[in-house]
């Protein structure tokens, strides 16, 4: 069982107390940053304003969603700043591949290493008294179709996105 830790906003004075290396001055939107104390904030927020829910009520599979749509915002942003400098250059090309069998697997893992927030997101959850691995174990696995095309599909979308070619 959890500990049982309230989702709330973390206050001034708490983040005194927080120890030093968490502690930098970072001014960072609350949908877009990557500190953990925002990490923090973001899936508190997350949880109560988006799903209606607080510690007392939370499933893991609260704490899950809770954690992706925090995910979902910072790659929400990213995404749109990528469209526009594409429709921006009117000499850019996009690829696009339709398959039909499309396994690309679970995302969150994936996701949270693309974007470099795997650490962090650790220490956000820890703070909840929630491990990073059980969140995992949540995420259905979303593939269509047996694989072969599909899983050829998600080879280029990860060669594509390593490569930062717009896809």
């Amino acid at each position: 069982m959890k500990q049982q830790v309230p989702y709330q906003r973390i206050t001034t004075q708490q983040e005194k107390t927080m120890p030093k290396e968490k502690t930098r001055i970072i001014t960072e939107d609350d949908r877009t940053g990557t500190s953990v104390p925002t990490l923090i904030r973001a899936i508190a927020d997350n949880m109560f304003y988006i799903q209606g829910k607080f510690a007392a009520n939370a499933t893991k599979n609260d704490d899950y969603l809770a954690v992706a749509y925090t995910v979902r915002d910072r790659l929400l942003r990213r995404w749109i700043d990528s469209l526009e400098t594409c429709l921006k250059n009117e000499d850019v090309r996009i690829v696009c591949y339709l398959s039909a069998e499309f396994l690309t697997g679970p995302h969150l893992h994936n996701n949270l290493l693309n974007l470099d927030l795997l650490e962090p997101m650790r220490e956000a959850v820890a703070h909840y008294g929630v491990d990073l691995e059980d969140i995992f174990e949540q995420e259905e696995e979303p593939g269509l179709g047996n694989g072969g095309l599909g899983r050829l599909a998600a080879c280029y979308m990860d060669s594509l996105a390593t490569l930062q070619i717009p896809a």
